[in-house]
């Protein structure tokens, strides 16, 4: 009896939807393009949550946002109690692994990020090698920080991040060198993993890099390897029609126009954004020929035809549009990310390369994952297996796609996008067939009146088809 597929999941940290080589062409991501072409790429997927710990945790569970209770990147901890995909493909017979970020639990300060390896086994991970993002990773200690230690890095690192931190926008490489950054970490530590993995089961393998997000701190070769010219313009900041309710458009810009306009720190203008757009771009490249290195190693190994493959992002980063950065927004920059499925029945067939136009959530990942492994998963959750879709090119995945960010939501549907704030008033309207680079908000527009209570009605619709059977427990705020 043939041996089930493998599984490489793949994971960026703020990895915008346009930062693919084949879906913005500002970035050089051979790689990841290569993948696209022997899969499907999924170009309307959003978020759950522009914001990394409640769109991971509803990547793990299958629930929104508004289910979890979870809406900030305050400390927590993912109850270990709670069922998730990734212990349903355990369960179904594969070896499951983890190297990099999780970000669904508690990490900050100077803990130890081992003294959590049995939170990981309890989601569901077996082999494990956990990292965090760049900025917690200048306090907390693991594997990686201690091979820093070991090199003379680490005091160069942390204070790096301290300088970045108090001056602002600065592209400077990262003192790391290319070396030891820390997505050259997540990725070398998967490689080793991968070319002496010798056991009887298949292997479920989730490389999840914590970059292309800030600090803007590509090292060389990558910091030189794009010019700022030749980046594509941020977009200007999104203007109103008409008068409308207030909502987190509003609060986002108001927050960062003050953090931005601090007189100590280096703020975005029409000279810095590019320098940033140009870095980001570095930090892309070097991701993606740290996934060309894995790939390499499954074709040494003669398993690649074998292996199934997907890649994706928690959210997206403003890098720049609408005079801002970060997330935590509804707009395309921060709220749409790369989704990419690939399996090995596809490959070589009129299936692969094609681009699926369909609405889809960051957490239909999880269960298509699972649905190939032949992993069922029976408990509550409401993401939705892409599979369909991999084998008919018709299959339409959903009507529409939800995002939600501290209590409002945000609907996604092939023409329009709508956000109510916490009081359920409309506040955001775009049409997205004429205003592609969401430049005018229509909320408030007397003509669309009909439209603005027909996606209105729908987000509450939506709602009411996934309110909470159970608030989550668990969560260790800080």
């Amino acid at each position: 009896m043939d041996r089930k597929p493998n599984i490489l999941f793949l994971m960026a940290d703020q990895f915008r939807a346009d930062a693919l080589g084949c879906s913005g062409g500002w970035t050089r991501t051979p790689n990841l393009d290569r993948i696209a072409a022997m899969g499907v790429r999924y170009s309307e997927c959003v978020t759950n949550s522009p914001i990394c710990c409640p769109a991971r945790a509803s990547l793990a569970s299958g629930l929104y946002p508004h289910t979890t209770g979870l809406w900030t990147n305050k400390g927590y901890t993912l109850p270990p109690t709670w069922r998730t995909w990734m212990a349903a493909i355990r369960d179904a017979g594969y070896r499951t692994s983890l190297f990099g970020k999780t970000h669904l639990h508690r990490h900050g300060g100077e803990m130890d990020l081992r003294d959590c390896e049995h939170l990981l086994h309890a989601y569901g991970l077996d082999d494990v090698d956990e990292t965090t993002g760049p900025h917690a990773a200048s306090k907390s200690r693991c594997r990686m920080t201690d091979l820093w230690a070991s090199k003379g890095l680490l005091e160069a690192f942390r204070h790096d991040i301290h300088r970045r931190w108090h001056l602002g926008l600065i592209t400077d490489p990262s003192p790391l060198g290319a070396e030891h950054h820390y997505d050259a970490y997540v990725g070398q530590t998967a490689c080793r993993y991968l070319q002496t993995y010798d056991r009887e089961q298949p292997w479920f393998c989730w490389v999840s890099f914590g970059g292309p997000h800030e600090p803007w701190d590509a090292p060389e070769p990558y910091a030189s390897q794009f010019d700022p010219a030749a980046m594509p313009p941020a977009r200007p900041r999104i203007t109103s029609e008409s008068p409308r309710p207030t909502g987190g458009l509003d609060e986002h810009f108001a927050k960062y126009d003050e953090m931005l306009s601090r007189p100590e720190r280096v703020g975005l203008s029409p000279e810095n954004t590019p320098r940033l757009r140009a870095n980001y771009a570095g930090k892309v490249a070097l991701i993606d020929d740290q996934i060309g290195q894995i790939l390499s190693v499954l074709e040494q190994r003669g398993e690649l035809d074998n292996t199934i493959i997907a890649f994706t992002s928690d959210h997206g980063e403003m890098n720049g549009d609408h005079g801002t950065i970060y997330k935590s927004c509804f707009l395309d920059g921060a709220a749409r990310i790369p989704m990419i499925v690939s399996t090995p029945a596809m490959r070589n067939t009129p299936l692969a390369g094609r681009v699926s136009a369909s609405p889809t959530e960051l957490f239909d990942l999880g269960p298509t994952l699972a649905d190939l492994a032949g992993a069922p998963l029976d408990y509550e959750q409401f993401g939705v297996s892409l599979a369909p879709t991999l084998t008919d090119p018709a299959a339409h995945h959903r009507r529409d796609a939800v995002c939600e960010f501290e209590g409002e939501v945000m609907l996604l549907t092939d023409r329009h996008k709508a956000a109510i704030n916490r009081q359920g008033e409309l506040y955001l309207l775009i049409d997205r067939e004429r205003d592609p680079d969401e430049q005018h908000n229509l909320a408030g527009t007397p003509a669309l009146r009909d439209t603005e209570t027909a996606l209105r009605l729908r987000i509450l619709e939506r709602l009411a088809q996934s309110q909470a059977q159970r608030p989550i427990v668990g969560f260790v705020a800080d």
